[in-house]
């Protein structure tokens, strides 16, 4: 873990506001001249801290109008279990995120789809088409109340 200071903080919370900022803007927004910015922008990219830039795109826009919370049992819980559930998943582009779970279901994924008819299809020619799986039980979002991509800093 990098230890952050509070102008990282500043950084990090004004890059995660607008992605988009010219370093001066950034620098401005901070306090900073603009090649301090820069060097602690660049330091918390090499670190790790900051991983990737990416534009939000609205999910309704491209017609992406169900989400779906999917819970999946395996039969078993072995490593190359596990494992060949996350390469087979990991590469569906219906699949949002993914996540190993603790409790009574071994996963969690978020679906998008653009109607029941599309989950439908998604459900049929993939999901239910991997070995392994012992139970699938998915939930539909009615609205979506808060999202949000920044973390707290």
């Amino acid at each position: 873990m990098t230890n952050l200071d509070a102008t990282d903080r500043k950084i990090l919370a004004a890059l995660q506001r607008d992605g988009r900022a010219t370093m001066q803007e950034l620098a401005d927004r901070v306090g900073l001249s603009l090649s301090s910015c820069h060097r602690r922008v660049r330091l918390l990219e090499s670190n790790g801290v900051i991983s990737r830039y990416a534009a939000m795109v609205d999910q309704k826009a491209l017609g992406l109008h169900v989400s779906v919370f999917i819970s999946i049992k395996l039969a078993r819980q072995k490593e190359e279990d596990l494992s060949r559930f996350e390469t087979s998943i990991s590469k569906w582009d219906e699949v949002l995120e993914c996540y190993l779970m603790t409790g009574n279901r071994d996963y969690l994924l978020r679906v998008v789809a653009t109607d029941l008819a599309s989950y439908e299809t998604f459900l049929k020619t993939k999901l239910t088409r991997l070995d392994g799986i012992a139970s699938i039980e998915s939930s539909f979002a009615l609205s979506q109340v808060k999202y949000s991509i920044a973390l707290p800093v």
